[in-house]
């Protein structure tokens, strides 16, 4: 059993450029199963609705965008609820981009290879899902004034709650049903990268930026900032 009392700085397989194409398709494939399965899109999208308040048009981006599939959800709530979007994906790993615009550039969201720090794009609302417990809390201190830079409106955090049984059930789930080793080896790493409330906490006081932080099911936690 691994030591859980502090966050690990174990890398993911996935933060290797090397990892060949067809090996990120599979695991951004099964991604979006487990977001779906496990109400991780569930709380990007209640992130997303506690922002946009009654606005009718948005711009949106998230960093570290991944396959894109975020932004598939929040395109289908926006044109379900008659909100005319603007929606645009950052990442750094050009394997990742590549997979979002072949699944989803077709629906006119846009998708970009670029650091996040080095992009021009200022929308209403930025937020990022799984994106920060790859870092390390002095990058993520920079990370959180940065999104309060760039945002109009407001940011949100979807990220994962680090604890003996998320990483349990991680770990049989997709020791079980998994086909990717990247999954299989990369979702109980990120579960001993993830964070505590307190950890969330010191890190907005050290950016001194006032955010909620709210616990979701499936051991997550939703961090909201509004201007």
């Amino acid at each position: 059993m691994p030591d859980l009392s502090k966050r690990s700085n174990e890398k993911e397989l996935l933060d290797d450029p090397s990892v060949p194409f067809k090996d990120i398709r599979q695991n951004m494939q099964e991604l979006n199963t487990i977001n779906t399965l496990l109400g991780g899109h569930a709380i990007t999208k209640k992130g997303f609705e506690k922002i946009i308040g009654n606005r009718k048009e948005i711009s949106v981006c998230e960093i570290g965008c991944g396959g894109g599939d975020n932004l598939l959800v929040i395109q289908q709530w926006c044109k379900k609820n008659g909100v005319k979007a603007r929606l645009v994906g950052i990442d750094i790993n050009a394997h990742c981009i590549e997979f979002a615009k072949e699944q989803y550039g077709n629906l006119g969201i846009e998708f970009i290879c670029s650091d996040y720090q080095n992009t021009t794009v200022l929308p209403d609302i930025l937020f990022s899902s799984l994106f920060c417990h790859h870092f390390t809390n002095e990058e993520l201190v920079a990370m959180l004034q940065w999104m309060r830079q760039h945002c109009k409106a407001g940011f949100f955090i979807n990220d994962l709650h680090r604890h003996t049984l998320a990483w349990w059930s991680i770990k049989i789930l997709t020791a079980i049903f998994s086909r990717s080793y990247l999954v299989k080896n990369d979702a109980p790493v990120s579960v001993l990268r993830g964070f505590r409330k307190r950890e969330w906490q010191q890190l907005f006081k050290k950016a001194g930026i006032e955010a909620t932080v709210s616990w979701q099911w499936a051991f997550r936690y939703l961090i909201l900032y509004k201007k």
